[in-house]
């Protein structure tokens, strides 16, 4: 079956392949790959910036946003032949630790946790797929257009959640939210916001293009303007960029008990003046809370496909700015100017028998 696969640590060694199908001791249920989303970490990834791949083997299948359709599971398994179905990224370490066996693997202590797609396991980019029932998440069949954002929803839905925990520390009526990045993930935060009935806020550089349609459409309002010249004082923030800038202003531009946090990772290696103190004296003086978020466990899956059931399809179905068949993949990695979500249909397109670069 053909897979979109990387060597890792050798740069720009991303291919298609022919890989053999996956073997029963993968998992008891069987999947047809629908689609894959592409985003920084799959370019990271070709980059050979990291990217593990399974023990014994040479090449890792590329690929951690996914959508598949079951093609036969175990009986007893709450799964059937036609169920949409999305594969949960991160899986479990072995031994485990404390939070992994607790099933709050997104916070596991060793870092021994393996990745579809990542980290020592194969991605979703190839015709066929194994897991067991516990490591996917149903959805709603009317969710089949859409329902490959379910992974980048499930990164904010976790971060909403914390943001609510972290809340109820003390009194908490949040009523303004500011998210900083209109791609992917900042728009599915600002999604997740507006559910909840907040003013919802979305800074970016972009003045034109499909982005500031996207925020007012949802709701929201759009700023093309620092954050910090907008005047506003957000209750909450969620940060999606990692752009250090960007970074500075949101733990400097807040309102009195406010919480933020950053979703965004970081480039290393550039130096920006900081003053330290004043920034301290402020979140210290202002209740302030500023905490990191990664990933997501399986609540938080389900949480993020309640949300997107709740959604808009048609604004849902706009975040994904192109659709190409597997076989395009050198063209989905080239950016475009109006690109939000880029999406390969694992299913479309036929296969040759031979490898492409």
């Amino acid at each position: 079956m053909r897979a979109l696969t990387v060597t890792p640590g050798e740069q720009n060694s991303l291919k298609l392949r022919d890989v053999p199908e996956p073997e029963s001791g993968e998992g008891g249920v069987l999947v047809e790959a629908l689609a894959v989303g592409l985003c920084g970490t799959d370019g990271e990834i070709i980059a050979a910036e990291y990217g593990e791949a399974p023990p014994g083997q040479d090449y890792l299948v590329l690929g951690h946003e996914n959508l598949g359709r079951v093609l036969d599971a175990p009986s007893g398994s709450g799964l059937a032949a036609g169920d949409l179905v999305v594969g949960i990224v991160r899986r479990p370490d072995p031994e485990p630790c404390k939070a992994c066996a607790a099933g709050e693997w997104d916070m596991c202590l060793n870092g021994n946790y393996t990745e579809h797609g990542i980290k020592g396991l194969h991605g979703f980019a190839r015709e066929r797929w194994r897991a067991d029932a516990e490591a996917m998440v149903k959805l709603d069949s009317g969710l089949e257009d859409v329902g490959v954002l379910l992974e980048p929803t499930t990164i904010v839905a976790k971060a909403w959640e914390q943001i609510n925990r972290i809340g109820q520390r003390a009194f908490f009526d949040p009523h303004t939210a500011v998210v900083t990045g209109a791609g992917p993930v900042g728009l599915l935060a600002a999604l997740l916001g507006v559910q909840q009935g907040l003013d919802v806020h979305v800074f970016d550089i972009v003045t034109d293009g499909p982005k500031p349609q996207l925020v007012h459409d949802l709701g929201a309002t759009y700023h093309s303007e620092p954050l910090p010249e907008s005047g506003i004082k957000p209750n909450v923030l969620v940060e999606c960029t990692g752009v250090t800038p960007v970074v500075l202003d949101a733990l400097k531009c807040r309102a009195q008990d406010a919480v933020t946090c950053l979703t965004g990772v970081s480039g290393t290696g550039k130096q920006t003046k900081v003053d330290v103190g004043a920034l301290n004296r402020e979140e210290v003086l202002m209740n302030g809370v500023v905490f990191g978020s990664v990933n997501a466990n399986r609540r938080h899956y389900d949480a993020g496909a309640q949300a997107l059931a709740a959604a808009d399809q048609d604004w849902l179905r706009r975040l994904i700015s192109r659709r190409l068949p597997l076989e395009s993949f050198a063209d989905a990695f080239k950016h475009q100017p109006d690109d939000v979500k880029v999406v390969l249909d694992v299913k479309a397109g036929t296969d040759d028998g031979n490898e492409r670069q």
